[in-house]
């Protein structure tokens, strides 16, 4: 417990304390937001805020992750690595992308298939990472089955092992790619992603800490309710690093924001929440842990699909909370108001985790 308060304290002292630093150097360098037309019109006064702030976000959570697990008196374990590899670099191509955003003045980055292909090969990188190197009990970081609050049973390799090395790359590639691109639909009002990922990961330190407590592999083991995860304690570190991160920067990102994450900080956050869930073994309870996140995307599924088929809207914007802001809500309303939905649906994914281990007692 001690590792985690600490990566905690040590991720949001680093996060409140350089977020400034940051913000300092990028308006002397004139590194600052490019904001679509299209966009509501109250967001013009956002024109030239400081972004890549997610940059902040990642220095402290891995520092604090290595601080976290030196007072533990650990070394940083295989999955904890894979998780900040993953969480690094698709932060590093949001990164890419932001800057050239600035650099061009326009809402385009990197060309989409470039994302695609950088997020693709550090996504299968992990996927290789996390079916290597078992540990005295011969389990690996990733396993062949897909998991809701523990394995479900339904396994790749039942088509055979070459089916299911594809289908597992696969899958993971999706999650990836479905969560970094959710979390970044979110980060479109001030405070509303870090304030969310708070609720998310609090939920995922709780999850990740009570596998630990309840492994199979501990001093009191109860066989029919017990975990088979692989590092938990590295994983709970990392997610409470995340939080203190996450808290740090909201210091300086709450409405009116002195600066903004980027898809630098979205990209990760969204990275970091997939690895999480496969790490953690809970790739479909983590929908409703991070329900927010998957409400803002559907409504932009929604508004596209049904605009194609109809040439009607939905929603007068889209995503979510573009609509509620055309409806004349003010923009720190939303946030709150999100930031609830947020804390419910990881309190209710908390819970159903919890309920499921107390079933089996």
């Amino acid at each position: 417990m001690i590792g985690l308060i600490i990566a905690f304290a040590v991720a949001l002292v680093l996060s409140i304390s350089l977020t400034p630093v940051l913000i300092h150097y990028l308006i002397r360098h004139q590194y600052g937001q490019f904001i679509r037309q299209d966009g509501p019109t109250a967001h013009m006064t956002k024109r030239g805020t400081p972004t890549m702030g997610g940059l902040v976000i990642i220095l402290a959570t891995v520092i604090a992750w290595l601080a976290g697990n030196l007072i533990n008196g650990h070394s940083p374990s295989w999955s904890g690595w894979l998780l900040v590899f993953l969480f690094v670099g698709i932060g590093f191509i949001g990164l890419l992308d932001d800057a050239l955003k600035i650099m061009h003045q326009r809402s385009l980055g990197l060309h989409a298939w470039a994302k695609i292909v950088g997020q693709v090969a550090i996504a299968s990188l992990f996927t290789w990472g996390i079916l290597v190197r078992p540990n005295v009990h011969g389990r690996t970081p990733g396993i062949f089955d897909i998991s809701m609050t523990r394995p479900l049973g339904l396994t790749f390799t039942q088509w055979g092992i070459l089916a299911a090395v594809v289908l597992i790359v696969i899958w993971v590639n999706f999650i990836v790619a479905a969560w970094s691109n959710a979390v970044n639909l979110t980060d479109g009002l001030d405070g509303l992603a870090a304030g969310a990922g708070i609720f998310v990961f609090v939920s995922y330190t709780f999850i990740s800490y009570f596998q630990l407590l309840q492994s199979c592999w501990g001093d009191t083991v109860n066989i029919s309710a017990c975990y088979t995860t692989r590092d938990p304690l590295s994983i709970a570190i990392f997610c409470s690093s995340l939080v203190g991160a996450l808290a740090g920067f909201l210091w300086w990102n709450a409405s009116p924001a002195q600066i903004f994450m980027g898809d630098t900080g979205s990209q990760a956050i969204g990275a970091a929440l997939a690895g999480v869930s496969i790490l953690t073994d809970t790739e479909f309870l983590a929908v409703l842990i991070g329900g927010l996140y998957v409400l803002t995307t559907l409504s932009d599924v929604i508004q596209i699909s049904v605009f194609k088929m109809t040439h009607k809207r939905v929603f007068r914007m889209a995503p979510l909370h573009h609509h509620f802001e055309l409806k004349g809500w003010k923009e720190i309303t939303i946030v709150i108001r999100f930031w609830l939905i947020a804390a419910l649906f990881a309190v209710m994914g908390a819970g159903l985790f919890y309920a499921e281990w107390v079933s089996r007692l």
